[in-house]
This record gives structure tokens, sequence and C-alpha cells, in this order.
């Protein structure tokens, strides 16, 4: 039987694990134009935030950069959404072994989740899923899943608990 503390944080990051859910299904369900107007706007500020001179370059180099950078913002996007879902989902699931069956339920959920956000961005004008995008999406749910495994471990050193089996 799970204690209270453990109660709660799975009903906590189950909550969250939802509202991750819920965030890529609408960033997904936005069409090409509006999904492409709000990376472009995020593309233009990082580019502006990390490139020296970057305003003071003429307009057809800024658009260059632009473009190049824009593929990179969007896949950054898709690992990083994925990182968090893969992170809130296996805090939900709580301690276990790195390689046991629950840890791999929480990477295959995940790997579900990105299959379902593909084909779902099928149904959306101007969109189109693709499989590369699973493999990163899947990518960051691992990172998360990792990132989780371990600060869990050292909350359980900080705190005295032992560790229970998977």
């Amino acid at each position: 039987m799970k204690s209270k503390a453990g109660l709660c944080r799975t009903v906590v990051f189950g909550i969250l694990t939802i509202v991750c859910m819920v965030l890529i299904f609408m960033f997904s369900s936005d069409n090409a134009d509006k999904s492409s107007e709000k990376s472009g706007e995020v593309t233009k500020a990082v580019v502006e935030a990390t490139v020296p001179d970057y305003e003071e370059m003429p307009a057809e180099k800024q658009e260059s950069i632009l473009d190049k950078a824009e593929h990179i913002v969007r896949k950054c996007a898709h690992f990083s959404i994925f990182m968090a879902l893969g992170f809130c989902a296996s805090c939900t699931v709580g301690r276990r072994k790195i390689f046991g069956i629950r840890t791999l339920a929480v990477v295959g959920f995940c790997f579900l989740y990105a299959c379902s956000d593909e084909i779902h961005q099928t149904f959306i004008p101007g969109r189109a899923g693709m499989f590369t995008d699973v493999l990163i999406d899947t990518s960051g749910a691992v990172i998360g899943t990792i990132i989780s495994l371990v600060m869990l471990a050292v909350f359980a050193l900080v705190t005295g608990k032992k560790k229970t089996a998977d």
C-alpha cells in the first residue's frame, strides 16, 4: 500500500501527465500556418538572442538563418515536450528498476502517444505525420524517464527510504 506522500506524488504527476498530453494535442491541432507562425516567433527570439549582429545582417542572410534554425527549433520542441511527458509519466509510476517492466511500460506509453499524435496530425490541414518525429518524441520521453529515475533515487537517498523491487 502506498504512503500518503506516494499517493500524493502519483496524483500530482498523473495530473501533470494529462496536462502534457493535452498540450501536445493542442499544439498538434494547429493547422500548418498557425504552427509555422508559433514556431517562427520562437525561432526568431532564439536567433536574435544567440546570433551576434543578427539585426545588422542583410534581410537575405537573416531569412537564411531563420530557415535553418526553424527546423532545429521545431524538433527541439518535439523532444522537449515529450521529455516532460516521459518525466511526468515516470514520476507517476514511482521508483523502480531502470530496466524493469514498469519503465518499459512508461516508454511504451509515450511511444504510443507519439504515434497517435502523428496520426492526429494527418487530419490537420497542411500537417503530416512523420515517423521521424515519433522517434524524436520517444527519445525525449526516454531522457525524461531517465531523469525522473535519477531524481527519484536521489530523493530516496536524501530522505533515507529503501528501494522497493520492481
